[in-house]
């Protein structure tokens, strides 16, 4: 039985500021507000498949919930509501950490919601600042532990790359977020998209966007680092798809950008272990789940070492850590 999750979109609802990098439309594919009968047809639809009710949930994201009036938020957590007993273990939103109150915390608590997700994006106040988020690094702080003093599983969100900000900025933000003890983060790198300020500041060329190149070596390291920490990463990179290629305008945006990041990890680890190996024909152990982020996608990992006179061949098994492969020899 597979988690069945039903993500529910409200663009730009409720957010009182417009950040530079922000086109909620594009990035959620939805431009109007939503209404009782989507939520209704999302959650018959995923209700319909077979799941495990434990580990699936309805989720609402796009906009800051916290923030929308009262009303809206009403209307749609009263209409999951029903769901919750039979079908999904709760409902996950996310929110701004300066719409975060013990008020607000309470009202969400009768209505089922178990999750809630912080979009900190940096713990950086000058990088704030300047893309004109409206919040500090102090609200991230004492929202999350509010969060987590009401008995909800804290999440937090951040993006690399942002204007303003640099590889070490971003590495600190994540050292951050990790001392909050999140249970789960999501790792977005900058996109420039059509109709945002970011756009105009790259045109006059005062912002220039990291490559997919850097980015996906940021972004690996960081994706070790949390998972060293024991947070879970859900999320590495924008959803591919939706309106975010129509409106594309630069920046490390690739639909697969976790499974680059995590055949670079493979990589990088089994490249020392060959280190010093005479050429030749080896097998790579990892663990079950992982071949196809040990290969790369398109088998990126294999060709790269095939060039250099290693032909590996890859074996899912049971005792090897994720992202650290062991090579033994072919017999």
């Amino acid at each position: 039985m597979k988690h069945v999750n039903v993500s529910l979109f409200v663009p730009h609802m409720g957010c009182p500021h417009r950040c530079v990098f922000c086109d909620q439309r594009a990035i959620s594919g939805q431009g109007s507000p939503i209404t009782r009968e989507e939520i209704v047809n999302a959650c018959e639809t995923a209700a319909a498949c077979p799941h495990d009710r434990e580990n699936s949930e309805i989720a609402f994201f796009g906009g800051s919930f916290t923030a929308i009036d009262r009303a809206t938020q009403q209307m749609c957590l009263e209409t999951a509501a029903p769901y919750l007993k039979t079908a999904f273990s709760g409902v996950r939103i996310s929110t701004r950490p300066d719409a975060i109150d013990e008020e607000t915390l309470s009202f969400l608590k009768s209505y089922g919601v178990t999750a809630i997700e912080l979009g900190a994006q940096s713990m950086n106040e000058t990088v704030l600042q300047k893309n004109e988020r409206g919040h500090t690094p102090a609200d991230t702080v004492r929202a999350c532990a509010l969060i987590r003093r009401y008995g909800f599983s804290p999440g937090l969100q951040m993006m690399t790359g942002l204007y303003g900000s640099t590889d070490a900025l971003d590495l600190a933000t994540a050292e951050a977020l990790i001392a909050l003890q999140p249970d789960t983060v999501r790792i977005y790198p900058t996109v420039v998209l059509e109709g945002t300020r970011l756009a105009g500041l790259y045109r006059a060329g005062v912002y220039t966007p990291p490559t997919l190149e850097q980015s996906v070596s940021l972004c690996a390291k960081l994706l070790l680092r949390f998972s060293a920490a024991g947070v879970r990463v859900i999320r590495l990179g924008l959803h591919a798809g939706a309106d975010v290629e129509k409106h594309y305008v630069a920046g490390p945006y690739h639909p697969a950008f976790r499974e680059l990041c995590e055949a670079r990890i493979y990589r990088d680890a089994a490249a020392p272990l060959l280190d010093g190996l005479p050429p030749g024909d080896y097998t790579l152990l990892v663990p079950p789940g992982h071949a196809s982020k040990a290969a790369g996608q398109k088998r990126t990992n294999l060709i790269y070492f095939r060039a250099r006179g290693y032909r590996l061949k890859i074996r899912e098994t049971e005792g090897v850590e994720p992202y650290k492969p062991e090579i033994t020899e072919n017999l």
